[in-house]
Order: structure tokens, then sequence, then C-alpha cells
């Protein structure tokens, strides 16, 4: 059974968690006492994700709206980051949840293949689809079979910058990728390096590669290449590395150079822009950027903590690649009718405005009031997410075999760490990526 990555968001989400104590008993515990008479009044769901800390506290609102509604019951079990694996534990052992929240379209797939979801009921699929962009469908699709639910999003387009580095050093938001490199080599002439980017975690370096690449090949080709239909030695590979390696050589671009960044994780990346001794202007991640500088630095965003969208390079469209979290129902649950009934309260604008009020989220329905988010950062972000509709593309690496898009020190992560340290010869890296793509797809 394949592992699943560690993806970006729930490494963002869980920065804050990790810095305090380990999960207390509580973490799974059940919802607020339900309604009397409910149409599911002494029913349990089960639910699995991986939130933890604020992500988890906040889906638990939701869960306990969920209850008074209904009368059901609902029980939140922390999966860890290997969701594939304590899934796959859970229906050996006879104790499988009803719903689970899969952060990856592979290990969406992977569940539909292995027979274990039950597809979507008329009433989910349809106000799903009557919600989001159809290429939500196709990431919850899977032979033709609609099993999962997109809840919850991350927008992975977003440069977040030091306002205080950007008056000092009279520059202002860029409007394209060439005018990011001029203004980050004006704030290292100010005396603070342009970017702040975590190399430590590789998955970081593959979300860069893909913002340039889908900007400047297009989403077909982006499509191609998560599918390994298209080589990774395909010249519009080589060139996206060539544009990326223009940001990697130059030591006024990237704070403390290619080893600094090689040591910095993404928790640090933030803490270099955001944090009591900033040591760089920019750092380029997702959304949830925004929720570190928040809860670690106290930074409000939107005021001392800004953000643009990833420019569009080379006259190409600006990119928007995201992440995000898809409600599946297991067969082998013991109420997964009662499940499907909480992805058809799941598929609701009202479900996810109650997070979108608390915070840290993104939904990509469309009939989600924007006034439901809690500032207007957060409203900016998810306007963005809805109006880019199908140009919308999942996390490339998210699509990948884990072994190639997902794994510490091997396949994706690990050489685009080795072209941070050495960006000199794009081709021999697309070489390699081919190698180990070729490997992982089994084709």
């Amino acid at each position: 059974m394949r592992h699943t990555a560690r993806t970006p968001r729930r490494i963002a989400a869980t920065a804050s968690a990790a810095l305090a104590v380990a999960l207390t008993a509580t973490a799974c515990g059940g919802s607020t006492t339900p309604a009397s008479g409910g149409e599911l009044s002494g029913k349990t769901v089960t639910v699995a994700g991986v939130w933890t800390g604020s992500e988890q506290k906040n889906f638990k609102k939701v869960l306990d709206a969920f209850t008074e509604k209904t009368g059901a019951k609902t029980v939140f079990v922390p999966s860890g980051d290997n969701v594939s694996t304590f899934v796959g534990s859970k229906i050996e052992g006879g104790n499988a949840p009803d719903v689970v929240m899969v952060p990856q379209v592979g290990v969406l797939q992977q569940f539909a293949k292995e027979g274990w979801l039950t597809p979507l009921s008329d009433t989910a699929a349809k106000s799903a689809t009557d919600g989001v962009a159809p290429v939500w469908k196709e990431y919850g699709t899977v032979d033709g079979d609609y099993y999962g639910l997109y809840f919850k999003a991350a927008h992975k387009s977003t440069v977040w910058y030091s306002p205080d580095a950007f008056a000092q050093a009279g520059v202002s938001e860029p409007a394209t990728y060439e005018e990011l490199l001029e203004t980050g080599r004006t704030l290292a002439d100010s005396g603070r390096p342009a970017f702040a980017i975590a190399g430590e975690d590789g998955w970081t370096l593959t979300d860069w590669f893909e913002n340039i690449y889908l900007s400047q090949a297009g989403p077909e080709k982006y499509d191609q290449l998560a599918r390994h239909e298209l080589k990774w030695t395909d010249e519009s590979v080589v060139t996206a590395l060539t544009t990326l390696g223009e940001v990697f050589k130059d030591k006024q671009l990237v704070a403390g150079g290619a080893q600094g960044a090689l040591r910095t994780d993404f928790p640090a990346s933030v803490e270099q822009v955001f944090g009591p001794e900033p040591k760089a202007g920019m750092v380029y991640e997702g959304d949830f950027v925004g929720g570190v500088a928040k809860d670690e630095f106290g930074r409000k965003p939107g005021e001392d903590a800004k953000f643009f969208p990833f420019p569009p390079v080379a006259g190409g469209k600006a990119p928007v690649v995201s992440g995000g979290d898809a409600a599946v129902v297991l067969k082998e649950g013991k109420n997964a009718e009662a499940g499907m009934k909480l992805l058809e309260f799941l598929a609701t604008p009202e479900a996810a405005e109650i997070w979108a009020g608390a915070g840290g989220f993104l939904s990509p329905n469309k009939n989600v009031s924007l006034d439901a988010y809690a500032d207007d950062t957060t409203r900016k972000t998810a306007e963005s997410l809805v109006a880019a509709g199908d140009a919308v593309r999942f996390d490339m690496s998210d699509q990948a075999p884990a072994a190639f898009g997902g794994t510490k020190g091997a396949g994706e992560w690990k050489l685009l760490q080795d072209f941070l340290r050495d960006p000199s010869d794009p081709k021999a890296t697309a070489a390699k990526l081919e190698a180990a793509a070729a490997k992982a797809y089994g084709n």
C-alpha cells in the first residue's frame, strides 16, 4: 500500500500544533448533545482526517452543526499523515470509519480502485455539482463514478510579503514574474534578501515548479505531465526548470543562499519574513502562510502580512494551483448511510460558512457567501480561487504516486533539492526527474 505524501497544507496547518502539546484525549471526542428525535438519532458517524490543532477544532464546529440538525453523534479520529495506511489497517481490523477526509487525488483514486468507496448520493452529487467548478468534480471522480466531495481547499499561488520591507525598498507588488525578480533584487539592495525558501521541505520546491510550469506551459501540458503522459525531459519542463534556476542561483534572491535554504523548513521560512528578526522580504507558499504569520508571530493578514497572486510567467496566464480535502464514504463503515447524510450536509454552503467564519479555511463552492469569511485577506483569496473556475489545477505532486511526488529524500522532492543546491544543468535534472517518474508511474 502506498504511503500518502505529507502535504504542504497539512504541515502548515500543524506547524502550530507541533509546537504545542501532543493531541490530548479530547482530540477524538464526540460531538455536542444530539438533537432529540432527529432523523439520525442513535447513530454515530465516525470521521477520519489529518486535521489537528485549530483545523480539527474548527471542523468539529461543522460536525456539531450536523449533530444539531440530524441527531447523529459524530466522532473525529485523527488519521496521521499516512491516510491510506491508516484506512487500510482500519478496514482490515473491521473498524473502518464511515467518512474519510482525503487530502490527495492519488489516494482517492487508490481507494476507489480498491473498491472501498460508495459513490455520492444524488443529493450530495447535485449540491456539489451546483456549487463547484467542473474541475473539482473531475478530481473527485474515478472511472465515471463521483466519490469525492471537495469540502476544503488551499490556494497555493500566493506570494506573502512584509509591507515594511517593501516600503523600505520603495517597491510595490509586481505584476509579472520578471518584475518579481526585479523587486527581489531591489529588496536585497535595501538590505533584505528577496525570498525565504523552505528547501529542507522538498514539497515547497515542487510548488515553485508547479506555478511556473502551469503559467509557462499552460493547463493542458500541466495535466499531461501530472498523468505522466508527457515526459519530464520535454522541452517545456527544461524551460520551467531554467526559469526556476534563475531564482535558485541568485544569492540576492535566496535568503542564506542555497545552503541556508536547504536548512530551512516551512515554519522557519515564514519566521524569516514575519518573525522578530526578519531575514527576507517575501515567502512564496499557500494561503496558509497568513495563518502561521498570525498564530505564531502575531501578524495581522492584510495589514502587516500581505500577499499578491503568483505572477504570470513569460506572457502566460497567472497560475492558480490548489490543494484540497475530499470527503468520501467508506462501504465498510458501520454507519455508512448516516455518513452519506454528513456528506450531503458538507455539500451545502451552510456547512462551509461555519468554518469560514472560524478562519483558516477556503471553500471551492461558489455558493458560499464571501461575507462568511472572517477577514478581507481570506475573502480575497477565496474569491480568486472560485473565480479561477476550471483554470484551477490541483497540486501536481499530490496527483503523482507518492514514491515520486511525496516522499522525503526521494523522487521529485530530492531532485529539486539537488537542483536548488546546483541549478546549472536543467536538462540533466529533467532527465533524472523522468527516470524517477517512469519508475513510480510504471509507464
